[in-house]
């Protein structure tokens, strides 16, 4: 069974940088595309950022493009999202997600429904 787990979150004053890391078991991760969404009380889920099993290429939601930063280490089974220059508005519980049906697909889709696996979450709160 797949599971993920992130960790890194935080109470960080505005401007500042926290990384929050995502550790997945099961020989799907490195494979596989993965994804960092967020969910702010009363909004829905949205995406931050995917990285392709290879980690070529990487894709961002227009809020976080410059700040953000996406990563992975398939020998370790982690994604990682380095996030910069942090804003009030990032405050949000941060999921990572796998996608699990497109074996080495050059594909990021940015819908929450097109990822098949989710972490438990991890609290960001940016203070101004």
């Amino acid at each position: 069974q797949v599971q993920l787990v992130e960790s890194g979150g935080g109470l960080v004053q505005a401007g500042g940088s926290l990384r929050l890391s995502c550790a997945a078991s099961g020989p799907i991760f490195s494979s596989n595309t993965m994804g960092w969404f967020r969910q702010a009380p009363g909004k829905e889920r949205e995406f931050v950022s995917g990285i392709i099993w290879s980690g070529d290429s990487t894709r961002y939601a227009d809020p976080v493009k410059g700040r953000f930063t996406i990563s992975r280490d398939n020998a370790k089974n982690t994604v990682y999202l380095q996030m910069n220059s942090l804003k009030p508005e990032d405050t949000a519980v941060y999921y990572c997600a796998a996608e699990g049906q497109h074996w080495r697909t050059g594909l990021i889709i940015t819908s929450v429904e097109w990822y098949d696996y989710w972490g438990q979450g991890t609290q960001v709160t940016v203070s101004s």
